[in-house]
C-alpha cells in the first residue's frame, strides 16, 4: 500500500539497506534507514508517519530483540518484520512473542519481503479498524451522567467488572440495565469473548429452556436441526439474563444447577457440556417479595446476588436529564444527517420538570423526535412537548393531540388507539412491564411484541 507512509529499514550493513530500499522504492514506497537500534528509535519518534519497520536481529550494541519492545511502546500497533542472517526457530518464536508480525531469514527474495509487508500492513489496518469499532461500541454503551447517583454506579462497576462475580442489576424499565451489563463485560477480562443477552420475559415459557441450554435435532416438534443455547453461545464471555424474575420456576431449578455445576445439557442430549460464563442478571421486580411468595427460588436468588447493583430512576438523578438530552441530540443529528442543533434554555427547564416514567429510554426517544421536528438551530420546549405528545399518525391535530375520527382506515385507528392505550398504562405503572401486563390481562410475551411493534420498548 505505497503512499501510506515510509518504511523504516534497520540493518547495520549498508549494502542490505540499499538493496531493500531500492526494491521498495521501485515498488512505490518511500524509505528511511538506520544502522543501529538508537537510530531506529530516534527516527520512529521523529517520523510518526512510519508505516512499518524492517528490523535486523543482529545490531551493534542494542540488538533487534531489545529494540522491538521499545518500538512498540513508542508506537503501539506499529507492524514490525524481523530480518536475520542467523535466524533459527527459537529466535523467530521469541520475536513473534515480543510482538513482531513476521520473521524473514537472509538471504530472502524481494517478492517475499514485499508480500510480508503487504500482509503486515493489512493486518495492522484490520486491527485498527477493530479497535475503532470496539471504541465506538463502548461509547454507544457508556453509562452517562453527572449526578452523584450515577457516579456511584460507575464506581461500583469499575470495582466489580474485573472479577467473575455474578451481578444482579435492579431498576425500573429504561434505566439502563443492559448498559450496565455491557459495561461489566467491556471492563472485564472477558471483554474479547461474546456478550449474549437473553430476555426471559419476551420468550414463551415452553421455549425458555431451549433458548438457555439449546437442543438436539428432533428433541421436540419443530427442532429440525441442533442448536446452541445462550450458555454455549456465551462460552468465554458474559451471559446477560434480562427480566430474570419472569423465568418459570421449573427453569429456575435448571438454571441453578447449570450455575453450580458449570455445565449445561441440551434438550434431547445424553451428555452435559462444560461452559465458562459470567452471569449478569437484571430485573425490575422485587425479588425479595417474590422469594417470600414462593414465586422465585431463594437459592437461585442468592446465587445471582453475589453483588447487587441498583440503578436509580432518571427522576432521582438531578441534572442528568438535560446532560443526557444534549448527548442524545448530537447522536440524533448525526444519525439522521440533520444540521447541528442545541437545546434552548426553556427546553432545558422543561426537561428538568418532567418525571420521565420511561426513564432514559423515553428521554432518548423524545429528544430524537424533537431533533427531527425542530426547524431552527435550537430545539425548543415546544418541540419536546410535541415529541412527547401521544402519536396519532395522520390523525394528529395541530395541537399535538389526536383526532381519533380523522383516520381513513379502521386498522390505522386501531393501531393508534392501541399504542396510546399501552403508552398510558405503562406510565401508570411506572414502566413496569410485568405489572402492566397483569393489569391489562395480557401475556408478557405478547406485551413485549406490541411494545416493539409500536416503538415503546
Amino acid at each position: 500500500m505505497p503512499g501510506s507512509g515510509p518504511i523504516l529499514i534497520v540493518d547495520d550493513h549498508r549494502a542490505v539497506r540499499e538493496e531493500l530500499a531500492f526494491a521498495l522504492q521501485y515498488d512505490g514506497w518511500q524509505t528511511l534507514e538506520a544502522g543501529d537500534g538508537p537510530g531506529a528509535l530516534e527516527l520512529a519518534q521523529r517520523h510518526p508517519e512510519v508505516a512499518l519497520v524492517l528490523l535486523d536481529v543482529k545490531l551493534p550494541g542494542l540488538d533487534g530483540l531489545e529494540v522491538l519492545p521499545r518500538l512498540l511502546e513508542l508506537r503501539p500497533g506499529l507492524p514490525v518484520v524481523m530480518i536475520s542472517g542467523h535466524g533459527d526457530l527459537d529466535t523467530a518464536i521469541l520475536a513473534v512473542k515480543k510482538g513482531a508480525y513476521d520473521f524473514l531469514q537472509k538471504p530472502f527474495a524481494n517478492d517475499r519481503v514485499l508480500l510480508s509487508i503487504k500482509n503486515a500492513l493489512a493486518s495492522a489496518a484490520l486491527h485498527r479498524e477493530n479497535t475503532d469499532l470496539r471504541a465506538a461500541l463502548a461509547a454507544d454503551h457508556e453509562l452517562r451522567g453527572q449526578s452523584p447517583a450515577i457516579a456511584a454506579v460507575r464506581s461500583l462497576i469499575a470495582k466489580v467488572a474485573p472479577t467473575d462475580a455474578a451481578v444482579l442489576v435492579t431498576g425500573e424499565n429504561g434505566t439502563g440495565k443492559e448498559l450496565v451489563a455491557r459495561q461489566l463485560h467491556a471492563q472485564s477480562r472477558r471483554q474479547r469473548g461474546p456478550f449474549v443477552a437473553l430476555n426471559c420475559a419476551a420468550l414463551p415459557a415452553d421455549l425458555v429452556e431451549s433458548e438457555l441450554f439449546g437442543h438436539t435435532q428432533g428433541a421436540f416438534t419443530g427442532a429440525t436441526s441442533a442448536r446452541e443455547g445462550a450458555f454455549e453461545q456465551a462460552h468465554g464471555g458474559t451471559l446477560f439474563l434480562d427480566e430474570v424474575g419472569d423465568m418459570p420456576l421449573p427453569i429456575q431449578a435448571k438454571l441453578l444447577r447449570a450455575l453450580q455445576e458449570r455445565t449445561v445439557q441440551r434438550l434431547g442430549a445424553a451428555k452435559p457440556i462444560e461452559v465458562d460464563v459470567r452471569i449478569v442478571a437484571a430485573t425490575n421486580q422485587d425479588l425479595v417479595a417474590m422469594v417470600a411468595g414462593k414465586a422465585f427460588r431463594e437459592d437461585l436468588y442468592y446465587r445471582l446476588l453475589v453483588v447487587h447493583l441498583a440503578l436509580p430512576a432518571l427522576r432521582d438523578r438531578p441534572g442528568d436529564a438535560a446532560f443526557l438530552a444534549q448527548h442524545f441530540l448530537v447522536q440524533a443529528c448525526t444519525r439522521h444527517r440533520l444540521p447541528k442543533r442545541t437545546l434552548a434554555a426553556e427546553a432545558v427547564d422543561w426537561l428538568a420538570a418532567q418525571s420521565w416514567p420511561g426513564n432514559v429510554r423515553q428521554l432518548r426517544n423524545v429528544v430524537e423526535a424533537a431533533a427531527i421536528l425542530a426547524e431552527g438551530p435550537q430545539v425548543a420546549a415546544a418541540d419536546l412537548r410535541q415529541a412527547a405528545a401521544p402519536a396519532g399518525g395522520q390523525g394528529a391535530g395541530a395541537s399535538g393531540g389526536t383526532d381519533w375520527f380523522a383516520f381513513d382506515k379502521l386498522e390505522d385507528f386501531q393501531a393508534a388507539s392501541e399504542k396510546e392505550f399501552l403508552r398510558r398504562k405503562l406510565m401508570e405503572n411506572h414502566g413496569n412491564i410485568k405489572r402492566t401486563a397483569e393489569r391489562i390481562d395480557l401475556q408478557r410475551s405478547n406485551l413485549y411484541k406490541k411494545l416493539e411493534r409500536y416503538g415503546l420498548k
